[in-house]
């Protein structure tokens, strides 16, 4: 594994913890946005395997895609969630008042770990 993936995954691995104890002090929206970058940090790391680096998200997005959906590594609802946590994170930053249920975020915060155990578990077997 290459250092800059492992420091991806560690960096990952925060970002789910951060987003439980926001959630925990009733942060919804803050949550919602550590829980994607929880994802978006675990799309780098298998990025990073391949040295590609990326300045927008976006970028990150479509090659996670390129590389690791569209040949059939990784199920398609990677990159949902990625992408449906990339929205969430945007309303939580950016509106005025959002309406996110702790269920929904607890979701959102399940789904970031389950990639991050997918992604380690694929990276050992490499």
């Amino acid at each position: 594994m290459k250092t800059n993936t492992g420091f991806l995954l560690e960096k990952a691995e925060q970002a789910i913890g951060a987003a439980e104890t926001l959630l925990r002090d009733g942060y919804r929206d803050f949550s919602a946005g550590r829980a994607y970058y929880a994802m978006f940090y675990t799309a780098e790391a298998l990025l990073a395997e391949k040295e590609l680096e990326f300045k927008k998200h976006v970028g990150v997005h479509r090659s996670f895609s390129e590389h690791y959906i569209k040949t059939g590594l990784f199920e398609q609802k990677y990159y949902y969630w990625l992408i449906a946590t990339f929205n969430s994170r945007l309303v939580g930053d950016y509106a005025i008042r959002t309406e996110f249920e702790d269920d929904e975020v607890k979701e959102w915060i399940s789904q970031a770990r389950e990639f991050l155990e997918k992604v380690r578990e694929f990276l050992e077997a490499q």
